[in-house]
C-alpha cells in the first residue's frame, strides 16, 4: 500500500512518566501519525466519505492521551497507535510518535520520544 495520512506537530497535554513530577500534573507532548490506508477512491471522487477522516484520529489521540495515565510513554504509543487501528478496519498500518516537548532531565535537549507501528494481522 502507498496511501499514508500524515499528521504532524499534533500537541496536547497527558500524565506520562515516573518521576513524582510528572505523575502530578500533564506535561506538553507533541504526536505524528501516520496512517497507511488506501484513498485512491476518495481521491477520484473527491469524497471524504471513502477515506479515514483525520481530524477524528486527531480526537482519537487527543482522548487516549489526555483522558489516560501513563508511566511510560512506549505504553502511551502503543496504545494509541492500536486505537487508531481499531478505528477503521481499511487502515492496513499506523506509526505513532510521541516526544515530551519539556523532558524532565538535566540535559539540554530539545524532546525525547519513542516510535510505535503496528500493522493490521
Amino acid at each position: 500500500m502507498s496511501d499514508v495520512i500524515e499528521l504532524r506537530g499534533l500537541r496536547c497535554s497527558a500524565v506520562v512518566g515516573v518521576l513524582a513530577e510528572e505523575r502530578e500534573r500533564p506535561q506538553p507532548l507533541e504526536f505524528d501519525i501516520d496512517v497507511e490506508r488506501p484513498f485512491e477512491e476518495a481521491a477520484i471522487n473527491d469524497d471524504i466519505a471513502e477515506t479515514t477522516d483525520y481530524a477524528a484520529i486527531l480526537a482519537l489521540a487527543t482522548s487516549v492521551a489526555s483522558e489516560g495515565q501513563f508511566l511510560l510513554l512506549e505504553t502511551l504509543v502503543y496504545r494509541v497507535a492500536h486505537e487508531i487501528l481499531a478505528f477503521d478496519e481499511l487502515i492496513g498500518s499506523v506509526s505513532v510518535v510521541a516526544r515530551k516537548l519539556r523532558p524532565p532531565v538535566p540535559e539540554d535537549v530539545a524532546t525525547v520520544g519513542v516510535r510505535c507501528s503496528v500493522r493490521r494481522p
